[in-house]
């Protein structure tokens, strides 16, 4: 009796309620129109609405949830969108009507409140996934490029204090699934339970909803910042410098001198603004993939063993340690970071501010012309940063030519564990 009881709960909650039923707002991916795409729909209040797998916010759904649990938020609120529209106009380009294209984020998303009022009055619950604002960047080597006649006070991008005029946009994943699967060559069926399984089991619709096509994974989100006039991004005759950086807090916010992630962010900035002030625009697109997407926690065990070893730190075993912590050197996989940038109609960089091969050839392969790649300055390099320079180089991490195929040792990885 009990063995049914309990195989019926099991049943209870791994199904989605209205399963069986034909979801109500089918997506159509790479639609010419918003409309014609139809929404995302990630509310947690109305589940026969649902057409998403997970819920918006990512990560922080889960302090959402104890607003909650406390009685500091209502379950039940809605967002007030009055006036949260974009401050700048992006798109639509053709490379969203491409459904191949682009299987991250939604193309459409920083214009849902606009494109679906109708059904937002309506009392469906529809959120933007993506918001583009104005903002001013105010950082103490920008101020210090301009007092040492780096930088020029324009007025305009640099402003006489040192503050710097930018355009940023922050996106939310949302990963169409079947697009997700075919990028790495694998089933979605097989996509799907690797998902399921490797959550915990967090998200059993990824498993009993193959018609639910699209996921909110509980990731962090990306931010671009636009040196300049956005829209001249999607024009190939203007140039455009760009550098896509995955986060790194330790270096970032609080200056470690153990990498070069700082210093070569600042130096992206820096290129971006310069070009922006010669008539073209800049762009830094800035990923949380922190620890090359292993996380913090496994970044400084590997710093662990890698000061304790014996011999000291040493070029030759910093990968290896690496995989010895996390079992595997790098879990970015960059195939899906283009992704933003056909958001954005990029269809070529002028000078990409990056050394890494594994970078270039996913810019590169999915369609985006690179002219020139930009290395970061010898004397940027904290002296302690010397052993992942080394590494890195001897590994192929970077070269001057350009890469081996990374897409090749990332299809059908790590979905066989």
């Amino acid at each position: 009796m009990s063995e049914t009881v309990n195989r019926k709960t099991h049943i209870r909650l791994t199904s989605h309620p209205g399963s069986g039923k034909k979801v109500r707002f089918p997506l159509h991916w790479g639609a010419d129109t918003p409309e014609e795409r139809g929404p995302i729909v990630g509310t947690v209040t109305e589940a026969a609405d649902r057409n998403a797998i997970g819920t918006h916010g990512g990560s922080y759904s889960l302090y959402r949830a104890l607003a909650v649990t406390s009685g500091a938020l209502n379950p039940i609120k809605r967002p007030d969108l009055t006036n949260t529209s974009p401050t700048h106009d992006i798109g639509p380009f053709p490379s969203w009507k491409d459904p191949q294209k682009i299987v991250s984020l939604d193309p459409w998303g920083h214009v849902s409140t606009q494109a679906f009022a109708g059904l937002i009055a309506e009392g469906i619950d529809i959120r933007p996934t993506i918001a583009v604002t104005q903002a001013h960047l105010v950082l103490n080597e920008l101020k210090d490029a301009v007092r040492e006649g780096r930088l020029e006070a324009d007025g305009k991008i640099v402003k006489q204090s040192g503050d710097v005029a930018v355009t940023k946009a922050a996106l939310e994943p949302v990963w169409y699934l079947p697009g997700l699967a075919e990028r790495f060559g694998v089933e979605e069926t097989r996509l799907r339970r690797v998902l399921f399984e490797q959550t915990g089991g967090m998200f059993p619709e990824l498993v009993t909803r193959p018609d639910l096509l699209a996921f909110l994974p509980p990731i962090g989100s990306i931010t671009v910042y636009i040196f300049g006039d956005p829209a001249a991004l999607a024009k190939p005759e203007i140039r455009l410098t760009c550098r896509v950086h995955d986060e790194c807090n330790g270096s970032d916010v609080f200056g470690s001198d153990i990498c070069t992630c700082r210093p070569y962010l600042i130096h992206g900035i820096e290129e971006c603004i310069k070009e922006a002030q010669n008539g073209g625009v800049g762009l830094i697109v800035y990923n949380r993939k922190e620890g090359r997407a292993l996380g913090e926690v496994t970044k400084f065990l590997v710093y662990n063993a890698r000061k304790r070893q014996e011999g000291g730190d040493t070029a030759s075993e910093y990968f290896e340690r690496t995989e010895c912590v996390a079992g595997v050197q790098d879990a970015r996989f960059q195939e899906l970071m283009p992704d933003t940038l056909h958001w954005l109609g990029i269809t070529k960089i002028d000078r990409f501010v990056s050394m890494s091969n594994m970078k270039y050839d996913a810019v590169t392969r999915s369609g985006i012309e690179i002219r020139e790649r930009i290395s970061i300055p010898d004397d940027l390099i904290p002296a302690d940063a010397q052993v992942e320079m080394e590494a890195k180089k001897a590994a192929g991490y970077y070269s001057e030519e350009g890469a081996a195929d990374d897409l090749s040792a990332v299809k059908g990885r790590n979905l066989n564990d």
